[in-house]
């Protein structure tokens, strides 16, 4: 018997979905040499992983740090548990996808944060490039670049397990779109949501704080 559950709230969705668009149009303005644009996509995404972080710790059950972080035995138990019997349904992250998560959460707040001291050495210079030295503006410059390929690496493997689990039977990507899922039997959980009021008065203060101070200055330079 399967029952159908809520399992993700529209931010944890908005977020995931949002994030993938932001990538995709940030390697699009890098390659494209629109960096004025690159740089608005890249304020746009730090709202995100801001929003994210606090929602990580404030929001709903399955959207925080706290419920799909485990301890690393947890972990090797998960995966001795998956090899012997096979994938099994989770509610919300499993005990790796939850560290696949965190590392991708914090590669993107790496590039992020190498981004505001890097320069592209013709126009562009990120808002904190002028106040370190020329030595260290380039070696941000080269992580930036660098750390790219090291996320492309980590969603490469991201999305094979995707693939891996919905070949096993636990339907990922069709929970992010609905935030329903289809689990086995009669689970004994009840998570709690929180508020779309809250998530979205979060998000608008965060937005506020990036686009008055970062976003707006970028603007009215195109």
């Amino acid at each position: 018997m399967q029952t159908k559950i809520k399992v993700w709230d529209l931010p944890v969705r908005i977020f995931h979905w949002g994030m993938i668009a932001l990538l995709g149009g940030l390697w699009w303005t890098a390659d494209a040499g629109e960096m004025e644009w690159h740089q608005v996509l890249a304020y746009c995404l730090m709202v995100f992983i801001i929003f994210r972080l606090v929602w990580g710790v404030v929001g709903s059950d399955t959207a925080r740090f706290s419920q799909f972080i485990k301890h690393p035995k947890t972990v090797l138990g998960y995966l001795k548990h998956t090899k012997q019997q096979g994938v099994s349904a989770s509610i919300g992250h499993n005990p790796l996808g939850g560290y696949m998560v965190v590392a991708l959460i914090a590669l993107v707040t790496l590039q992020l944060s190498t981004g505001l001291f890097s320069t592209d050495e013709i126009f562009t210079e990120g808002p904190l490039y002028s106040f370190v030295s020329s030595e260290i503006g380039a070696s941000m410059s080269w992580l930036h670049k660098k750390i790219f390929y090291v996320m492309l690496g980590f969603a490469a493997v991201h999305l094979l397990a995707v693939i891996f689990h919905g070949m096993k039977g636990d339907k990922l990507v069709r929970p992010m779109l609905s935030g329903y899922k289809q689990v086995p039997g009669k689970p004994d959980v009840e998570l709690t949501f929180k508020p779309l009021l809250m998530a979205l008065v979060l998000l608008l203060a965060v937005g506020g704080v990036v686009t008055n101070y970062l976003i707006w200055p970028i603007i009215n330079m195109l």
